[in-house]
């Protein structure tokens, strides 16, 4: 899911848990993942619908601020 379509879920109360996880593909970068209330999930994706990773944990987190979101659960 885009950043703006997850900016416009997150304020209709439409995502009801983030997640922060190891990039299977390269275990030194995060991705993260919405959960809506209907249990179905979403990956944060960049404009050319690429699966975004962070090398920083400090970075996604400034990005998931930035998108409205305050609260993460981070699996390591």
């Amino acid at each position: 899911m885009k950043r703006e379509r997850v900016r416009e879920r997150h304020a209709e109360g439409q995502i009801c848990a983030t997640h922060v996880i190891q990039n299977p593909a390269n275990p030194g970068e995060w991705i993260v993942f919405f959960k809506k209330s209907a249990g179905r999930s979403f990956f944060l994706v960049d404009e050319s619908d690429e699966v975004e990773s962070f090398s920083s944990l400090d970075e996604l987190i400034e990005t998931v601020r930035g998108l409205g979101i305050k609260f993460a659960e981070i699996h390591m």
